[in-house]
C-alpha cells in the first residue's frame, strides 16, 4: 500500500516500541536458553533503531513498552494457561529487579515516555489510551517484539480503541519467519495495516 504522509502525521501520532528486552532478544536470556532463533529479532530491532531515531527527528514521540511480572500480579488465567500448555517456567520471564526485564540495545531519550506492562497487550491494565488521547494521538505506529503475540494483542486493542493501527512489518520479529508473516497477513485482514520502515521514514521525512 501507499503510505500517505497524512496517515502517519507527527503532530497526531505515536511509536510504540514493544517489548524489546534482554529475555525475548539477548543472547544469554530466556529466549536464547529456549533454543528460539535470534536472527529475525535482530534484524527487527536494527530497523526499529531506524525508526526510533527517524521519530525523534520528526517531532513523533516514541514509546517504550515493556512487561515486567511479578509473583503477586501473575494472573490466574495466565497460570493455568502455561500449565496447561507445560510452559510454567515461562510465567518468570521478565521477572521484577532481573536483568531480563532490562531494555536491550534500545534505551529511552528525555521526552521519551514508557509504559510497563502484565501481560501481553500495552492497553491491558495501563493508563497508555488516556495518555495517548491527551497528546491528541490518532495513529499507531508499532514495532518490536513478537509479532504474533505483544505487537499482535496491541494492534487488536488499538484498534477497537479507535486509532489508526500502522505496523513496521519489517522492524518486528516472531521467533520464525512464518509466524511473523502469518501474524501480519491475519491483522492486515483485520485491523492494522503494515508497511515498511523506509515508507514510514519516507512519509515522516516528507511531513
Amino acid at each position: 500500500m501507499t503510505l500517505s504522509p497524512q496517515d502517519i502525521a507527527p503532530s497526531r501520532t505515536a511509536l510504540l516500541v514493544i517489548d524489546i528486552q534482554n529475555d525475548f532478544g539477548a543472547p544469554g536470556f530466556a529466549m536464547a536458553h529456549a533454543g528460539m532463533a535470534l536472527e529475525p529479532v535482530e534484524s527487527a530491532i536494527s530497523r526499529t533503531e531506524t525508526l526510533i531515531a527517524a521519530a525523534r527527528k520528526a517531532g513523533v514521540t516514541p514509546w517504550f513498552v515493556r512487561v515486567v511480572t511479578r509473583p503477586e500480579t501473575d494472573s490466574r488465567a495466565l497460570k493455568r494457561f502455561m500449565a496447561r500448555s507445560g510452559m510454567a517456567e515461562g510465567i518468570a520471564i521478565c521477572r521484577a529487579g532481573t536483568p531480563g526485564m532490562d531494555y536491550y540495545r534500545v534505551v529511552p531519550a528525555a521526552g521519551d515516555r514508557e509504559v510497563e506492562k502484565l501481560l501481553y497487550s500495552a492497553f491491558a491494565g495501563t493508563d497508555l489510551e488516556a495518555r495517548l488521547h491527551a497528546d491528541g494521538i490518532e495513529s499507531l505506529v508499532l514495532c518490536g517484539l513478537t509479532t504474533d503475540c505483544c505487537v499482535d494483542a496491541t494492534a487488536r486493542d488499538a484498534f477497537h480503541r479507535d486509532f489508526d493501527v500502522f505496523i513496521a512489518g519489517d522492524a518486528c520479529a516472531a521467533f520464525d519467519v512464518t509466524t511473523h508473516e502469518n501474524a501480519l497477513a491475519i491483522l492486515s485482514t483485520h485491523c492494522a495495516t503494515p508497511v515498511t520502515t523506509h515508507d514510514i521514514v519516507t512519509a515522516w521525512n516528507a511531513g
